[in-house]
């Protein structure tokens, strides 16, 4: 299964994998609002809000790059988390 996830900013969009996390979709379509650093959740550059859409988290984010408050807020690690259905997010930085 696969689901679309889009950038609010400019309206661009690209299909992920459900089995896939967000930056991971990201850099297979070559489409997406942000640069990728270590795709394991420590360097903080794949950091987005989440603005519609449920997503599954599948690896720990460093809590130097997201608070827990910053969770609830929806922002996580785009390298972290799995789509659960289309999501609509946007860049985020720190």
């Amino acid at each position: 299964m696969e689901y679309v996830i889009t950038d609010a900013e400019t309206g661009n969009s690209f299909n992920c994998k459900a089995e896939e996390s967000l930056l991971a979709g990201m850099r297979r379509s070559g489409k997406g609002p942000i640069k990728y650093g270590c795709f394991g959740g420590g360097c903080g550059v794949c950091r987005v809000k989440i603005l519609e859409g449920q997503y599954e988290k599948f690896k720990t984010m460093s809590k130097a790059h997201v608070s827990a408050e910053d969770e609830k807020e929806g922002i996580i690690l785009a390298c972290c988390v799995k789509p659960l259905s289309n999501i609509t997010l946007k860049r985020e930085k720190k």
